[in-house]
């Protein structure tokens, strides 16, 4: 690995972010790059990708895994039994876990915490139960905490992860319909009280309607609210 001195965070549209440490672990997250109208096509993801989060089992949130994590030679990090399905489905290197706990991944400590979302994977054969929807804490050594929260609604219990992990930069969705819109997502920015926040899972599809902006409204003028696009990095 590198070192630089800063953690690098890259929204690859939709839910999917690129996380790379100071000490050079690059960590990728929901992986939706084939079928994503927002993925930046010209974005080359790096050569190791060390590991994969997967938040929950749905296409638009691990379509791709299979095929970057062959590619790049990356160990899949997911709920229990949604890591066993993509074990079967070719994944040589993955790693079970659950809600509540924390695996050590180089510099990184990676914690499943809750999230409010179905979460079943589709593929030829039907529906397939692949446990439940998930939230990722990273604590970065030398670096920030960070939130993924995954698809989710706004729910009180955001507050524990303020309280047990105090994230300095919080992704959430803010696009509605299938997830938290800017009104839900203004209230967990209160339970969760980043200083920064990274909005996804909008402005893929029509329905997706949430934007920064509103987002930035609702929200006191103490926190940033970055309105970033697709292919653009933010350094903390």
């Amino acid at each position: 690995m590198t070192a630089s001195k800063q953690t690098r965070i890259t929204w690859l549209g939709h839910a999917t972010v690129l996380i790379q440490t100071p000490a050079g672990n690059n960590i990728l997250i929901d992986p939706f790059i084939a079928q994503n109208p927002k993925y930046p096509k010209d974005f080359p993801l790096p050569s190791k990708i060390h590991t994969i989060l997967l938040t929950h089992g749905h296409g638009d949130h691990m379509s791709d895994v299979v095929a970057v994590a062959k590619k790049h030679g990356s160990t899949v990090v997911a709920i229990f039994e949604l890591a066993a399905y993509v074990g079967g489905k070719g994944v040589e290197s993955t790693i079970g876990m659950n809600l509540g706990g924390t695996i050590q991944l180089e510099d990184v400590a990676a914690t499943m915490v809750d999230a409010r979302h179905s979460a079943g994977a589709q593929d030829e054969k039907g529906t397939h139960y692949v446990g439940v929807a998930a939230g990722f804490v990273l604590t970065i050594a030398d670096g920030p905490v960070l939130y993924h929260a995954g698809d989710t609604t706004v729910f009180r219990d955001m507050e524990l992860v303020r309280e047990l992990y105090r994230p300095k930069v919080a992704m959430l969705p803010i696009g509605g319909h299938f997830s938290m819109g800017p009104k839900e997502a203004a209230l967990a920015v209160r339970f969760i009280a980043p200083e920064i926040v990274l909005p996804i899972h909008f402005g893929t599809f029509p329905p997706l309607k949430g934007t920064p902006e509103q987002l930035a409204a609702l929200v006191d003028s103490s926190v940033r609210v970055v309105a970033w696009k697709p292919g653009e990095a933010f350094t903390v």
